[in-house]
């Protein structure tokens, strides 16, 4: 890894933990929670790619943890975005 790579790497992730943040303050904003569970899809296909494709990275503790972070966090985003739309519909309904 070059310093090029490394600061790359470093911009990609503070940009995707703003979002993250930034969702979790208005976690009702659908098209913010949209990038954000696509966030994680991203990071999940990276480091997946850069295990079993590229074979840059090991399957060691600091490849794995990001790998259950964002799995774990797909799962959570998909299920709570049912939750987000039964309330959308429920809002929908008072308003009428």
């Amino acid at each position: 890894v070059n310093g090029l790579q490394a600061r790359t790497f470093g911009v990609w992730t503070l940009l995707s933990s703003v979002i993250r943040c930034l969702c979790a303050i208005d976690i009702r904003n659908r098209t913010l929670y949209y990038t954000t569970l696509f966030t994680f899809f991203l990071a999940l296909v990276h480091f997946l790619s850069e295990v079993f494709i590229y074979h840059t990275a090991a399957l060691t503790i600091g490849v794995m943890a990001p790998l259950m972070v964002a799995s774990f966090s797909i799962l959570g985003m998909l299920i709570g975005l049912q939750y987000l739309e039964v309330e959308a519909l429920s809002q929908n309904k008072k308003k009428n």
